[in-house]
């Protein structure tokens, strides 16, 4: 219950942000462009709070969080009188018009780079991406990509850490290849391995494109003893302590690792198991019942327990961080590969190169936004900077009822020279609608098949 109303609170106000960013955007060009704003609201349905300015509009707060918009005088839906005539949207140029709804997108993509110059300037605790084991008879393994190296690059793109090798794995999806450049610790000596990925098979809901190529990452050694135990879960109502040894499952020996014990208690969901411990040299029977757990569309047993690790070597620790001026060029390029990435992605889900069970819906971004905000506020600042691209590239996407449909139509304006008539807008606002309700219901479905 603590982790819903925590993932909630974040996704409010990650959406009451980039909500808030978008639509001041549209806010401030129309006003430049002497367009009368009436409404500036964050949210839909039952106001919150109200305040009107000195120029007439009402800056609102509403009770559903899901949205929001900005309200201009319209002849075609107000009744306008003849001194506010200039003021109203439709008698502005069909540039005025493109400035004022590209402004919502644009403005997602410059608080992006706000975001991410924030995150490089206050620096980013990470991980060398290492390779800790490559798994027998996968992609890596055909490629000989060995052990114990550092992967510096893939694919032309300079990887600091697992994100960025992560992100440049995605970008390749659906090619027949993808080039990898390792180093090994104690050398500056750069090896090139080529993946064979006409077979590969990746699926974001299940694995992680890693996982999928059959490349583990260094991990500190895992002892099987116990670190933690969840409050109020099937081991602290057992009777599990912290330090206890884990030696067997039913009778069956778990000493030889954490990764054997962890896949057996997934063996037994909702099923009583005796837990064979040792206790300050003393071998006990622990009599326990693990709970059911959702893993890769899969019942599993889940105990609440974690491992007693090494702490990570100080050579793989680094931090990404740049000065007051580097992090200006670090934040524009770091958004223009997501930018670049994510319109990649929708051209592949176009094609089918990836499948539409990928997609993720409000539920996803919410416990996306819970965590990030549990590691801490620089993490918190690259969430919201990712949500905020992929919301941009959303209201661009070409359908009537998104700004990019808007867009779409004052364009074949200046190719025709006249507007778009207004039965074909009303049928294509429909199609647009519908097509944004399939998605989102889509994605929703996705979500809810997750949990």
């Amino acid at each position: 219950m603590i982790d819903f109303i925590w993932n909630l609170g974040s996704f409010i106000i990650a959406l009451g942000i980039l909500v808030a960013v978008h639509e001041y955007g549209h806010f401030w060009v129309a006003r430049k462009n002497g367009v009368k704003v009436e409404r500036f609201s964050v949210g839909f349905g039952k106001t919150i709070w109200k305040r009107t300015d000195r120029y007439g509009t009402e800056f609102v707060l509403a009770l559903i969080p899901l949205g929001g918009f900005v309200k201009m005088l319209d002849e075609r839906v107000d009744e306008v009188s003849l001194e506010d005539k200039d003021k109203t949207f439709n008698s502005k140029s069909v540039y005025q018009r493109i400035a004022i709804i590209g402004a919502g997108p644009f403005a997602n993509f410059a608080f992006a780079i706000f975001a991410f110059y924030l995150m490089f300037l206050i620096g980013v605790p990470s991980i060398k991406p290492v390779v800790g084991s490559v798994v027998t008879d996968s992609i890596a393994a055909k490629a000989n990509l060995p052990e114990n190296v550092e992967i510096v690059e893939v694919a032309g793109h300079e990887t600091l850490d697992w994100q960025d090798v992560n992100l440049a794995l995605v970008g390749q999806i659906g090619n027949d290849s993808i080039e990898i450049k390792v180093k090994e610790a104690d050398s500056q000596y750069i090896r090139r391995y080529l993946l064979d990925t006409q077979q590969w098979k990746f699926s974001p809901s299940k694995e992680s494109s890693l996982a999928s190529l059959g490349i583990t990452p260094y991990t500190p050694k895992v002892h099987n003893q116990l670190a933690h135990i969840a409050k109020d879960s099937p081991a602290e109502l057992a009777g599990f302590m912290i330090d206890d040894k884990l030696i067997a499952i039913n009778g069956e020996s778990v000493q030889a690792s954490w990764k054997l014990f962890s896949k057996r208690i997934k063996l037994y969901p909702n099923e009583q198991i005796i837990v064979t411990i040792e206790r300050n040299g003393v071998t006990q029977d622990l009599t326990v019942t693990p709970s059911i757990k959702e893993s890769a569309g899969k019942k599993v047993g889940y105990l609440g327990v974690a491992p007693k690790f090494d702490s990570w070597p100080k050579e793989y620790q680094i931090e990404i961080s740049y000065g007051f001026v580097d992090s200006i060029g670090q934040s524009f390029k770091r958004t223009w590969d997501l930018v670049t990435l994510s319109f990649n992605m929708i051209g592949k889900l176009i094609t089918g190169d990836i499948s539409v069970k990928n997609l993720s819906g409000p539920i996803a971004i919410a416990q996306g936004a819970g965590s990030s905000a549990s590691y801490g506020f620089v993490y918190f600042l690259g969430f919201l900077a990712l949500i905020s691209i992929n919301l941009g590239i959303i209201n661009l996407l070409p359908l009537p009822v998104l700004d990019g449909g808007h867009l779409l139509y004052y364009f074949i304006e200046i190719l025709t020279g006249k507007p778009v008539p207004e039965k074909v807008q009303e049928m294509g606002f429909k199609f647009g609608a519908i097509a944004l309700l399939g998605l989102m219901s889509i994605a929703l479905f996705n979500d809810l098949s997750r949990l």
